[in-house]
């Protein structure tokens, strides 16, 4: 099940959202949370509904065996990490690495197929972080193994983020108050992002899939940009149109999930760009990887060696495909260019400084999201090859470009592009606005409604992690 969907929209939201209501207990609360996590997930992965409490009973009892046998504290840890990586391992790189065995050593190792849990990255790490804040002291183990599991299945979060880190809500998974002004902000933001993704990511789904699955001979220099931008703007609104929805059922339920987008595509640096793109894996990353490697305390140059370790893992974490992996690689080479170009030393941020380190931010993320798009590095290489040199324009191709530049397209990408700026911000702080805004959600939900009933183009790219 997704939240872009008629099922969960007029039926399960609203059923346990007044049931919800309707209990004053947390312990109940929490129980009854925890019964609609699991309903929620089992609705689209039956099976892999026992994988994920299985992960839940173990991180349990790793916490509880860390905090009650402290001379061996290290060792559970060691183990616990293991396992959880085990599982991940197992079901999203076994194909992967043994198809490289294969290829490199001509042997004939037996391939398995196994369909990926729909968000096993996210529930694993959330699990870790659990484990490792017990490890760390910096909270007690948790006793009751009700709210361990609720807090690794909490629907709102669980198949596509933002990534919970366990002493973020801790408190609020013992004691939390559900209030009329957060449940009704929950909802205008819960619908801000059901805009995103149904109105902007979904149309730009259908371009950048469409060009991507085109003959090459159809893909010139037009196309190429087109498909490229269309997917840039697709990935952005399809995941921070989740992560909107995931903060605002969050306030609904009296949980309050941190910020994982921040406009972006603002940035005027790499670094920036990843203080702003998917905040919660890159604090992850940060807490628990880059920190403990040394973060920047030994030197510029093991720093640049620890951020290539970090951005190799985050490529990783998102497939197993060398495209991940040159992605994550390909940031990491940029934040390293950072730490050296003078540029990018000056506190100065005006005029035409900002402006070119703007275009060289867009350039750079972009041109890497057409390998992360990419069915293989071949098809990456080529497209911006395209993007270079391709100026033919057969008849085949134009035709091509010009059936995507619908009326409808055209206008999804101009609100992407408007969206991408901190404009309505700006407008949420006027408070004259306020009845403007509702009415605003309000024409958002009804034409996500139609678009939904109407059966359109609505697919989730980060079901793939």
């Amino acid at each position: 099940m997704v939240f872009s969907s008629l099922v969960f929209l007029s039926i399960f939201l609203p059923a346990v959202l007044i049931l919800y209501s309707l209990t004053r207990s947390v312990a109940i609360q929490n129980l009854l949370l925890l019964i609609a996590s699991l309903l929620f997930y089992a609705y689209g992965e039956p099976v892999y509904v026992i994988l994920m409490i299985t992960t839940a009973f173990f991180n349990f009892l790793w916490a509880l065996l860390i905090q009650n046998f402290q001379a061996r504290r290290r060792i559970f840890l060691i183990l616990a990490v293991i396992e959880n990586l085990g599982f991940l391992g197992v079901f999203k790189y076994a194909g992967f690495l043994a198809e490289s065995l294969n290829a490199l050593t001509g042997l004939n190792i037996p391939v398995p197929q196994l369909a990926l849990p729909i968000g096993i990255s996210f529930f694993t790490f959330q699990a870790m972080s659990y484990v490792i804040d017990v490890y760390r002291r910096d909270v007690d183990a948790q006793k009751n193994f009700i709210r361990i599991l609720l807090y690794i299945s909490f629907f709102p979060q669980l198949i596509a983020g933002p990534i919970v880190k366990y002493h973020d809500i801790d408190q609020e998974l013992m004691n939390r108050r559900q209030t009329l002004s957060e449940v009704s902000e929950g909802i205008r933001r819960f619908i801000t992002g059901l805009g995103k993704k149904v109105l902007i990511a979904n149309y730009m789904g259908v371009i950048a899939d469409t060009l991507y699955a085109a003959p090459a001979s159809d893909i010139n220099i037009l196309n190429a940009w087109l498909g490229a931008a269309a997917y840039m703007l697709q990935i952005y609104f399809d995941f921070s149109g989740y992560s909107d929805m995931a903060i605002g059922l969050g306030w609904m339920f009296g949980f309050h999930f941190k910020e994982n987008f921040q406009y972006p595509y603002t940035s005027v640096s790499i670094r920036e760009f990843w203080r702003r793109w998917h905040i919660s894996l890159s604090s992850w990353f940060r807490e628990y990887l880059y920190i403990p490697l040394g973060g920047n305390r030994k030197g510029k140059t093991r720093t640049c060696i620890n951020k290539f370790i970090v951005f190799a893992c985050t490529g990783i974490w998102h497939g197993a495909n060398v495209t991940f992996l040159f992605w994550g690689l390909y940031h990491g080479f940029f934040l390293m260019l950072e730490e050296y170009l003078p540029l990018f030393q000056k506190s100065e941020n005006k005029g035409g400084f900002k402006i070119v380190r703007h275009i060289y931010v867009l350039l750079v993320v972009l041109t890497g999201f057409v390998f992360f798009r990419a069915d293989h590095m071949g098809q990456g290489l080529f497209w911006i090859r395209e993007m270079v040199s391709g100026f033919h324009f057969d008849p085949s191709a134009m035709r091509l470009c010009l059936s995507l530049l619908t009326p409808v397209h055209i206008t999804a990408f101009l609100a992407g592009i408007l969206a991408s700026v901190p404009l309505t911000e700006r407008l949420k702080k006027n408070p004259r606005l306020e009845g403007a805004s509702w009415v605003l959600s309000m024409v958002i939900l009804l034409l996500c409604m139609m678009n939904l009933a109407g059966g359109t183009y609505n697919p989730f790219i980060y079901f793939r992690f």
